[in-house]
């Protein structure tokens, strides 16, 4: 539903004595910054999720993460970003039991490119609960992502459980080619638990074409009695 990308590296120690892995680093391409997923904050220091112990045993395999996000020049051009498909090289460096050193730098990752379609929605902002039967906000994000103009409507269809406050049909004008515009919605929910947020359509009048958005986030529905208490 964005433009991050999360990469998993499963690194596994072949050989039959032990290892010290001195370095697993991810070298983003020209278009993405990155962030390490491999450390946990306690007390206010950075601590590796493996531990104090930096060596890979004898068939031990372990799973790196990292996170790729668009720079911001590229992020808002939907078209460039979508067709990236380069996202960077993995560096490992490691020392065997006898201080020997070994390298490894893989060729250019690749990914899949991302459908997104001509129109392309993302959620801005979402509140984890809510009170039942009582209205609450969300923002949306609508991307064209095609090479035309689009003159776009917005409707909004209630489900069993998801019922949207406004009007429906709303004209949000034309919108051009990797342009955005954000979108302020209301709706309530008439059911506890888990529930799907669904129901908006966009109609791009010039084409007679709809596109239809589904499930584009869960959030989770109370009481009012239960989320005071």
């Amino acid at each position: 539903q964005t433009d991050e990308v999360f990469l998993e590296a499963q690194i596994q120690n072949i050989t039959t004595s032990p290892m010290f892995m001195e370095k697993v680093s991810l070298e983003p391409s020209m278009m993405y910054n990155v962030a390490e997923l491999n450390t946990v904050d306690k007390a206010g220091e950075s601590e590796s999720t493996f531990g104090s112990r930096t060596y890979l045993q004898p068939m031990d395999t372990r799973q790196y993460l990292y996170c790729l996000k668009p720079k911001q020049e590229f992020a808002e051009k939907a078209g460039v970003i979508k067709g990236v498909t380069v996202i960077g090289k993995l560096d490992i460096v490691w020392k065997t039991n006898l201080g020997e050193r070994g390298r490894l730098q893989t060729s250019q990752l690749q990914r899949m490119a991302p459908g997104y379609g001509d129109v392309r929605l993302s959620l801005e902002t979402i509140p984890d609960t809510v009170n039942l039967e009582e209205p609450f906000d969300i923002t949306c994000k609508i991307t064209n992502c095609s090479e035309r103009t689009m003159d776009l409507v917005l409707e909004m269809c209630n489900t069993n459980s998801i019922h949207w406050c406004g009007v429906s049909g709303r004209q949000l004008g034309k919108l051009h080619p990797s342009s955005s515009l954000h979108l302020a919605l209301t709706l309530l929910s008439s059911v506890q638990g888990l529930q799907s947020v669904s129901g908006l359509r966009l109609t791009d009048t010039f084409l007679k074409r709809t596109y239809e958005y589904d499930d584009i986030a869960q959030v989770c529905v109370v009481s009012s009695e239960v989320k005071q208490s």
